[in-house]
């Protein structure tokens, strides 16, 4: 019982293990990069969902990315696991070409493309240097950022078919704060031990990264219009 509560709290995962999760799981997010990056250059050269509408590409979107989390799920624990993954952040590469595509049509697209992934960047490692030196347990904030993400699905959805745009910078301030928190959570997790496999590791923290930002991404791209 004693031992069972221990591995359950992460005291018996020894440390020099947590240190190999966490660099897994450092290797493997950045070679996700390279597959998303792959897909979105895919997407914006062959317009392959840029005719998708709104209501067609979010069944796309949903139905793609959940059956393909349910496969990494099962496989994690197999040599498929990877491969599994890097296909799955090709498939978000492609569905952001859309999003990409339309900011890169403004006259400064290259521009904002790049502070959204300068930002992104910065808030990553600004949360893996938080994670690094907060000593509580951060387990229960969990239940509450995975209800608000929930919430800002339920928004988003929502707003395909309101197309108000005051909403959909709030859902995208929303979505920075609350996958910046995820990200601090998960790795958190990792250090902790409560988290020992690496590639449901990079899967939390790679869905977090992608949604900062396609928010910041958002937000650019809505403020550069307005300039325009």
């Amino acid at each position: 019982m004693n031992q069972s509560l221990q591995t359950a709290y992460g005291f018996g995962t020894s440390t020099e293990a947590r240190n190999r999760v966490l660099r897994n799981t450092y290797w493997l997010l950045a070679l996700s990069m390279v597959p998303t990056v792959l897909g979105a250059w895919i997407g914006l050269a062959t317009g392959l969902v840029s005719g998708l509408s709104g209501g067609i590409g979010a069944i796309v979107f949903l139905g793609g990315a959940f059956a393909f989390m349910f496969a990494i799920e099962r496989t994690k624990n197999s040599a498929a696991g990877v491969p599994v993954l890097l296909a799955f952040t090709f498939f978000m590469g492609l569905m952001l070409s859309r999003m990409v595509g339309m900011v890169l049509g403004m006259a400064n697209g290259a521009g904002l493309i790049m502070m959204a992934f300068a930002g992104t960047g910065a808030i990553f490692f600004g949360m893996a240097a938080l994670s690094s030196v907060i000593k509580r347990d951060l387990t229960a904030m969990g239940k509450w950022l995975f209800i608000g993400a929930i919430m800002l699905l339920v928004a988003g959805v929502a707003n395909i078919f309101l197309q108000s745009s005051a909403l959909m910078i709030t859902i995208a301030v929303l979505a920075i704060g609350i996958f910046s928190a995820f990200i601090l959570h998960d790795l958190k997790r990792v250090q902790d031990g409560l988290e020992t496999n690496y590639i449901s590791a990079t899967l939390g923290v790679y869905l977090s990264l992608y949604n900062v930002f396609q928010s910041l991404l958002m937000l650019f791209g809505l403020a550069g219009g307005r300039d325009e």
